[in-house]
């Protein structure tokens, strides 16, 4: 937010001295605190809305597979975030010119909306890519090729967990969700359970059952069923149900 809202500032400051520079070489004199008002109105709407952009760019990121889909849902939000935006300027600087005795049509930026809609596709574009490439510079330098990370990042409402791979004994799909155990705990993580198998490889975890995956190394024995089915008991006595179609996997070397 802080990074956007520092972005949004020094261009905004740029187009209000640019808006005063062109009037003036065009014989209109105008008082800079109306492109000052201009400006700053879009600015304050669109800090306001970044919560919300943010918001949808963690929950769609433009970065994960399959990308259409999720660059369309960014396009849709875009032209939403464009329209509110230009209602919401009109209203603002009515409000704040008939504080002053002057008049401004609220509806004006709404008439011109293509060429509003242009300038805020670009901004909306801006906010996103700077919100990626902090993440990305959060999360460090990625993992070699074929290395699972160390550490996985888990999300829970406005806080993170920073859990360790090596304590997870088991995943456990979810819902949309995946369940991290740790021990006696678990911990919910948004994420598919392939996805998990996909960023896992290599870690030392295997799919035993189509809503499961398990650490070997925290297996302590197998017992089979008549049916081809099976039961994980894990080192600290809890047992976990298995399928037959992932028996051959785990027990492999």
């Amino acid at each position: 937010m802080a990074v956007a809202t520092a972005v949004l500032a020094v261009i905004l400051l740029v187009n209000a001295l640019n808006v005063v520079h062109e009037r003036q070489r065009a014989g209109l004199a105008t008082p800079f605190w109306q492109p000052a008002l201009w400006e700053v109105s879009s600015g304050v709407v669109f800090v306001s809305l970044a919560p919300l952009m943010l918001w949808l760019t963690r929950r769609a990121w433009p970065l994960a597979r399959p990308r259409l889909p999720r660059l369309a849902i960014h396009l849709a939000a875009a032209v939403g975030v464009s329209l509110v935006h230009v209602v919401a300027i009109g209203i603002m600087r009515w409000g704040v010119y008939a504080l002053v005795g002057d008049h401004y049509d609220p509806w004006s930026p709404l008439t011109d909306w293509p060429y509003e809609l242009r300038k805020d596709l670009v901004v909306y574009a801006a906010v996103v890519a700077i919100y990626v490439a902090w993440r990305r510079l959060r999360a460090g330098p990625p993992a070699a090729a074929g290395q699972p990370p160390d550490v996985l990042e888990v999300r829970d409402g406005a806080r993170r967990h920073f859990v360790p791979l090596i304590d997870v004994v088991w995943v456990e799909a979810a819902g949309n969700y995946v369940e991290l155990h740790r021990g006696g705990t678990g911990l919910l993580h948004r994420a598919s359970l392939s996805e998990m198998q996909r960023r896992l490889q290599g870690a030392g975890f295997v799919r035993i059952h189509r809503s499961r995956l398990v650490r070997r190394e925290a297996v302590a024995a197998v017992e089979s069923k008549p049916t081809g089915d099976f039961v994980v008991r894990l080192r600290d006595g809890r047992e976990l149900a298995g399928s037959r179609r992932y028996r051959r996997p785990l027990l492999a070397d």
